[in-house]
């Protein structure tokens, strides 16, 4: 496991693509930073930046850039044969696979968190320590959807982009039953019921802690499962 671990994040931490990546992580620090003297830690700065950027856009953009890759370059260079062959477990595959991704998206989108709700207006470690544990959840379930998309398609991003601002962005925001089968909901959910005080404007939108909890599980073992599955299944050259 470690050698394809090891593999995947240097494949994965091109200079280009962490640029990128930093460069988007920064976008909510730097807004919280201008909103500090001009808003309080309530409805507007969770609305705009905690729900409205790092949730709904960053987590989900940032995972999606690293996961739906993860199997790309050895599905482009036709080199996936080589893990294929050997005589190991599938499984023992796709979780060094989606660790990397998780090690190298997970520091940046909860930094991203932490340090926007430090700077925010009444920013505290509890409300901070609610974002990380929160945007945890949702790296960890979004890395394991879009690493199984990544190999089963390679139109992955493209389906991902739709996924995250339709099903994500719109639909779960106007339909409440699809917040049972959104990660942005699960992941909203944890937030509050980590720190309902700080967060009580979140009240009347999100899921109790159970569906919640359960739902980002079931998510993460389904895809992974789905995952192992089809390269045990997959033809290839």
């Amino acid at each position: 496991m470690k050698p394809i671990f090891l593999l995947t994040l240097r494949q994965l931490s091109s200079r280009r693509r962490l640029l990128l990546l930093i460069l988007l992580a920064a976008l909510p620090v730097v807004l919280a930073y201008f909103l500090t003297e001009e808003s309080d830690f309530g409805e507007g700065f969770i609305n705009v930046v905690i729900d409205g950027m790092i949730f709904a856009a960053i987590l989900p953009i940032i995972m999606m850039v690293l996961a739906t890759v993860a199997f790309g370059h050895e599905v482009e260079d036709r080199t996936l044969s080589t893990l294929m062959l050997k005589p190991i477990p599938r499984s023992r595959i796709v979780l060094p696979k989606l660790l990397a991704s998780i090690a190298i998206g997970g520091p940046l989108v909860i930094a991203s968190g932490v340090i926007a709700t430090l700077l925010g207006p009444e920013g505290n470690g509890q409300a901070a320590l609610a974002v990380g544990m929160a945007l945890f959840a949702g790296v960890v379930t979004y890395a394991a959807l879009f690493t199984w998309l990544g190999l089963v398609t390679s139109r992955a991003v493209g389906l991902a982009v739709i996924y995250v601002f339709l099903w994500e962005g719109i639909l779960s925001t106007f339909v409440e039953s699809i917040r049972y089968l959104s990660i942005r909901g699960y992941s909203l959910s944890l937030l509050y019921r980590i720190d309902e005080n700080s967060y009580s404007v979140l009240s009347d939108r999100v899921l109790s802690f159970p569906p919640a909890l359960v739902g980002a599980v079931a998510v993460t073992v389904v895809f992974f499962l789905l995952t192992v599955r089809h390269l045990r299944k997959m033809d290839v050259p």
